[in-house]
């Protein structure tokens, strides 16, 4: 179980950032909207794109303009979220609303998640199927292989992440100018799609997974955490030059995104429907007419970028899977559980999809899970269109009411659309006989019913009523301390988690080595931002475990005993024996967490683990 109140603190507050003024101090901030934009090129953006542009020609490039624009403003207000408040858009929902609204909160964002997921394990295995020939059923489960490289990556550091995005985006874009140039498409009509026109039922249903597959829940998570690795001045001033920056940054970023989309939507429009191709709706299918109508270089093109798009998409559902966790549930477990867990939510449904319905389902499967994304967008839009208007935790750095006006437009586009599409959906399933009726009754109705109360919620209930105040991540009533005098000089380590047990560990500590020993108060902060960051940490979370510390301390020495606080970052098996082992303590005492057989495989082996690191003997406290 997560003991603090934080989300992905292993990277936050880990990138410096430069005090002279120019093009250093701006690139410092640059870098979290990149590993967002990738989310906005996955697999799910090109079967929209793909479906849209081969049926209704450049007709929906407005939509993808819409899109990208309340992507721009959403995400900004993310990043707003998350360098004003310190806290990411799941830790802010847990701080304001009840349990009964987060719970299913939580499950909608993990939907969104494994529909996210879902894509790019359909993207990858139909990328390396184009280019290798290898069955999709064994390219979907050898998905799960990329766990190692996500984890790999993420425990290099941030910007070695973030450069490795980038140069994925890089290879993808410069497919696409290469890809351009080889269909040639007429400049007037791509111009023409600029101009919004009528939605009919099918090509209502596509935009709606374009606007599903461009602004996506799970980056509205994901951008509000990351925007907390950059370390700068807690005061307006420094905040507001990190929203200003961050908005530069989310603005270079999901313009490039919107060439991509429109690259493939373009792409699909002057390769197929204007051949007379109007029903291209598969990945495999795009790749094998541009083959016959344009050589090898295009489709080869195509499926590099593919899985470029893929493997660089699957490292934003890895963290926002973490971020969502630990912010809704307070629940940290092992990294590479949480991934092997959003994986398998993503592997199951495509491996049942072949299976059942064949290797051709896999295209509505990517076009059903960006609709699924969309279904998921008011539910995280409209809390953080509250969460960031709010004055009195948002202080000046409130948006203001044009910025209000602007997101609400956006929230209600979103949903107007969205609920048009349920009840056509709904109302086709009743139209028809067929066994499904019944269930579509009992089932799919309540459920609909129960998220659109859920929705009226969250989103009339602020305006009547005050939410709950935001937690403090140590609740203030820290546990009283009772010391004991006793007395043998040695440097003691002491393991401390801010819980009543501390006062055991600490007693115990205290008896073996009495008034002339020095202490050194060890805590780990734990948070994935952390484990990605190290020592660069400096969000909230960690700022928070210093201070708690620190208090600590003050205790001891004001009852005659010499303490220190140290601080560790990421896991604490690795971190606590560095520390006591660079710090030169003769003895470790430690507090026993007290969980065995699954809860060690979610949680850690904590004690077991650091006894076979440590130089030193080690008492174990239960």
């Amino acid at each position: 179980m997560n003991t603090d109140h934080r989300s992905l603190g292993e990277a936050h507050s880990s990138v410096n950032i430069p005090k002279a003024k120019g093009w250093k101090r701006i690139l410092a901030f640059l870098g979290p909207a990149y590993l967002v934009s990738v989310g906005y090129m996955d697999p799910g953006n090109w079967a929209t794109d793909i479906a849209g542009g081969s049926a209704f020609g450049y007709q929906l490039i407005w939509v993808l303009l819409m899109s990208n624009l309340m992507a721009l403003l959403l995400q900004s207000l993310s990043a707003r979220l998350g360098i004003v408040r310190g806290l990411d858009l799941a830790q802010a929902s847990r701080h304001t609303y009840p349990p009964i609204v987060n719970i299913p909160l939580y499950i909608l964002a993990e939907v969104a998640i494994a529909a996210c997921d879902l894509a790019e394990v359909i993207g990858l295995a139909i990328g390396l199927n184009l280019l290798f020939g290898l069955p999709l059923i064994w390219g979907v489960l050898l998905s799960g292989l990329d766990t190692l490289l996500i984890l790999t990556l993420l425990n290099k550091g941030v910007r070695l992440m973030e450069a490795f995005i980038i140069a994925i985006v890089s290879l993808i874009g410069m497919a696409f100018v290469a890809e351009m140039f080889i269909v040639e498409p007429e400049v007037s009509d791509v111009l023409s799609g600029f101009v919004p026109s009528a939605l009919s039922d099918k090509a209502l249903y596509i935009a709606i997974g374009i606007i599903g597959a461009t602004v996506m829940p799970h980056n509205l998570y994901l951008h509000s955490s990351l925007v907390q690795t950059r370390r700068f001045e807690r005061n307006v001033n420094g905040m507001r030059e990190a929203i200003r920056f961050n908005f530069l940054d989310t603005t270079i970023a999901l313009n490039l995104a919107f060439f991509v989309n429109a690259a493939i939507l373009i792409l699909a429009a002057a390769a197929f429907h204007t051949a007379g191709h109007y029903d291209v709706a598969e990945i495999d299918q795009a790749h094998e007419l541009l083959g016959e109508l344009f050589g090898t270089m295009a489709p080869a093109l195509f499926a590099l970028a593919l899985i470029g798009a893929g493997q660089s998409s699957t490292i934003t559902g890895t963290l926002a899977g973490q971020i969502v966790m630990e912010g809704y549930l307070n629940l940290r477990i092992r990294p590479w559980l949480r991934r092997l867990m959003t994986r398998l939510f993503a592997i199951v449904p495509a491996v049942i999809s072949i299976l059942w319905f064949g290797q051709d389902s896999l295209g509505e499967l990517l076009v059903l899970s960006q609709v699924v994304l969309s279904l998921q967008l008011g539910f995280a839009v409209i809390p953080l269109i509250h969460f960031t208007s709010d004055r009195k935790r948002m202080g000046e750095l409130a948006i203001p009411i044009w910025m209000q006006g602007l997101a609400w437009a956006a929230a209600l586009i979103i949903v107007s659309l969205n609920a048009k599409l349920v009840v056509e959906e709904i109302s086709g399933w009743l139209a028809t006989d067929g066994p499904h009726v019944v269930w579509v009754k009992m089932l799919v109705v309540p459920l609909v019913l129960l998220a659109a109360v859920l929705l009226a919620y969250i989103t009339v209930k602020p305006f009547f009523a005050k939410l709950r105040p935001a937690k403090r991540h140590i609740d203030a009533a820290m546990p009283e301390l009772h010391v004991l005098q006793l007395g043998t000089p040695l440097v003691v380590a002491i393991t401390v988690e801010f819980r009543p047990m501390d006062e055991r560990v600490i007693n115990a500590a205290l008896a073996q080595g009495g008034t002339q020993a020095l202490y050194k108060l060890v805590h780990v902060t734990e948070s994935a931002a952390a484990r990605y960051l190290g020592a660069m940490t400096h969000d909230r979370e960690s700022m928070d475990d210093r201070r708690n510390l620190e208090q600590y301390a003050v205790k001891l020495r004001a009852a005659g005993y010499r303490a220190e606080a140290l601080i560790g970052h990421g896991s604490p098996v690795t971190a606590i024996p560095q520390l006591v082992n660079d710090h030169g303590a003769e003895l470790l005492v430690m507090g026993s967490h007290g969980h065995r057989g699954l809860k060690d495989l979610l949680f850690g082996a904590t004690v077991d683990a650091v006894r076979h690191r440590v130089k030193v003997p080690v008492l174990v406290v239960k």
